[in-house]
């Protein structure tokens, strides 16, 4: 029996149990009247760039300037084209899309919900100048294979890692390296409702490549590297001081925010995992999985019904996502993405999140197995 109400993300909770902490670092940067572009901000990005052993971080505005200034700094242009999957958030094609880069749309793996070499490599062409891989609910895209790809054909590769932060993936070598940091460029999201979010709105961008990295400070402050000479086209994209605070106090729990969400996965996994009509998610052999969302296939055709059943019942949750982007308006060409659209009938997400109490997932879980007796 369910003890308090379920939801599907629960901010406050979480925030009730570092309250001090934030509002000590929020009143400081206040005070200290550096609101954009204050010190903290780079302390934040230093001890991110360290978590993730990657060269450079640049924070940004939000997760989709990320990606559009991913875009600006590999000099992207209209008539252009990347490849991504359709089975996405549209903010991945939106970015490219709004500079006039051509979005050519890859299906994905109906088992991890990722893209695959195999589904990337037919649609390549002299157009083609980028790869953008997305690290789906949690979980990396097998990146070699992918990295082997871009350097047959000299493509770059930008990583959508807007909900896979401090997701690890383990290279041939053996070396282990976080999602973000495997491209030429990898991007994020501090949505609030991310593994590492924020308390308005806010993004990020990683690189090794210390020249890219120049190009990128200039883009996301007006193209300017000293005030008021302007190099190259750029825009105004920065995180603000307050929202820097609450990061850097979240960054040092997202070990553990991501162990929590990753027990509570395997929960689901070991009671749905005998029930024919479900199909629980696939983790890939050299990646882990952070479970930003915890994402099942209903395989019988009767999800919605699923939906609506969880809903009187109280338990919230949602469909990501119920329009694949190659069918959404501005961007449908007729193109057919086999996987993709039957992924759209058949996923649904349950809670998950780093409040999720015992007795609201037991509750959760007792009811999903009751609708499928």
């Amino acid at each position: 029996m369910k003890k308090n109400n379920v939801q599907m993300v629960d901010l406050m909770g979480q925030y009730s149990k570092i309250k001090t902490k934030i509002d000590r670092n929020i009143i400081a940067s206040i005070e200290s009247g550096r609101f954009v572009n204050g010190p903290i901000v780079k302390e934040f990005s230093n001890n991110l760039s360290n978590y993730l052993n990657v060269q450079n971080v640049i924070s940004c505005a939000n997760g989709t300037d990320a990606l559009q200034i991913a875009f600006m700094a590999l000099d992207l242009k209209a008539g252009d084209e990347i490849i991504c999957p359709s089975w996405t958030y549209i903010a991945t094609a939106e970015a490219a899309a709004i500079l006039g880069i051509k979005v050519v749309f890859c299906d994905v793996d109906l088992n991890t919900f990722n893209t695959r070499v195999d589904l990337i490599e037919p649609l390549i062409n002299h157009n083609t100048k980028a790869i953008v891989p997305v690290h789906l609910y949690g979980q990396s895209c097998d990146m070699t294979p992918i990295i082997l790809l871009a350097k047959k054909y000299d493509l770059k590769i930008i990583e959508d890692n807007a909900q896979a932060i401090g997701c690890k993936y383990t290279m041939p070598s053996g070396d282990i390296k976080y999602t973000g940091t495997l491209g030429n460029i990898g991007t994020t999201s501090f949505y609030p409702s991310k593994n590492l979010g924020c308390y308005g709105d806010g993004g990020a961008i990683f690189t090794d490549d210390n020249d890219l990295a120049d190009k990128i400070k200039m883009i996301v402050n007006h193209g300017e590297k000293i005030k008021y000479h302007h190099e190259i086209v750029g825009c105004n994209s920065r995180l603000d001081s307050i929202q820097a605070e609450i990061l850097n106090v979240k960054l040092k729990y997202l070990d553990n925010y991501n162990s929590n969400r990753q027990i509570m996965a395997n929960n689901y996994n070991l009671a749905f995992e005998d029930i024919d009509e479900i199909q629980i998610p696939k983790v890939i052999s050299n990646s882990e999985h952070v479970y930003h969302q915890y994402t099942l296939r209903v395989l019988n055709g009767k999800r919605d019904q699923l939906k609506s059943y969880l809903n009187d019942l109280g338990i919230p949750s949602m469909i990501y996502y119920p329009i694949p982007i190659h069918k959404q308006k501005p961007y449908s060409n007729n193109q057919i993405l086999k996987n993709t659209d039957i992924l759209s009938k058949e996923v649904i997400s349950l809670p998950i999140h780093t409040e999720l109490e015992n007795s609201n997932q037991d509750y959760i879980i007792d009811n999903v197995i009751k609708y499928f007796k």
